[in-house]
This record gives structure tokens, C-alpha cells and sequence, in this order.
């Protein structure tokens, strides 16, 4: 069965076409997203094709998140894989309302264990809680539905 974790694996899978060809953001989708085994499954081919469409759009205000913190790191520097993932994590936090910010980090660590080094779990959970903190109390997080209550709260 698929699951929303391999959705994410293919974003990133194109999200890395994306940087290192030059084929369009369209056509990336289109060979990809697309052909992927989950795309005849209306809800996975959406979530996939938002959260690819997003991440790309929004790269520039993601990359600013990602570098306001990693101390003394030039983000170009980064893996690319690991800076991907930090991408996609990041979108999910400010356009995907309806995925509690616990399941983008989770998901994010998985992949980045998986994809990159041996550290770079570790090092994604700990960007990803900065930045989320700061997204937070900047207010740009805005969380509804099911099993979000917490956060509505104020927790």
C-alpha cells in the first residue's frame, strides 16, 4: 500500500530532477509526479503535485527559514538532499494546515535518514524545531482539523 511518506520521497525524488536538470517544473511534474505507481489515487497525486508546486514556488522564503538557522552555515553549503528535505518540511508547516507540524518533522527525519548521511536526522530535527519555534511565534503557522487541537490552543 502506499503511503504519504512514499508521496514525499517522490516530491523529493523531483524536487532533485528539478535542481540538477533543466527540464521545466512542469515536465518534471508531468515525468515524475505523474508516472509515479500512487498517481492514479486522486488524493496522493494532489497532495504530491501541492507539495512539489509549493516547495518550488515558495523556494526563496524557505531557503531564508532554513538559513536564519544553521548558525555560521551558508546554506548552499548544506546537502542538497538534506536542504531539499528541509524544503519540503518547512512548506508543510506554513501551507499544509491540515498536517500537524509532528508528522512533517517525523516524515522529514525518515527521509533525510534514508536519502542522506547518518547524522542527517538528527540535524533536520534540529533545524526543524528552530524554525518551527520561530514560525510560530512569528505567527505564520496556522494549523486546523483533526488532531490539532493542541496547537489551536496555544500548546
Amino acid at each position: 500500500m502506499i503511503n504519504r511518506r512514499q508521496v514525499r520521497e517522490t516530491v523529493l525524488k523531483a524536487i532533485y530532477a528539478l535542481q540538477l536538470g533543466n527540464d521545466s517544473t512542469q515536465h518534471v511534474a508531468d515525468t515524475i509526479i505523474k508516472k509515479a505507481e500512487f498517481a492514479k489515487k486522486k488524493e496522493l497525486r494532489r497532495f504530491a503535485e501541492k507539495l512539489f508546486f509549493k516547495t518550488v514556488e515558495h523556494e526563496e522564503e524557505l531557503d531564508e527559514v532554513i538559513s536564519k538557522h544553521i548558525k555560521n552555515w551558508d546554506i548552499h553549503r548544506l546537502a542538497l538532499i538534506d536542504r531539499l528535505v528541509l524544503k519540503m518540511a518547512i512548506c508543510e508547516f506554513i501551507y499544509f494546515e491540515e498536517i500537524p507540524t509532528k508528522v512533517s518533522i517525523n516524515e522529514a527525519i525518515e527521509i533525510a535518514k534514508r536519502y542522506s548521511t547518518a547524522k542527517s536526522g538528527r540535524f533536520i530535527n534540529g533545524i526543524l524545531d528552530a524554525a518551527l519555534t520561530d514560525l510560530n511565534e512569528s505567527g505564520r503557522i496556522n494549523k486546523k482539523g483533526r488532531g490539532l487541537i493542541q496547537q489551536s490552543l496555544g500548546n
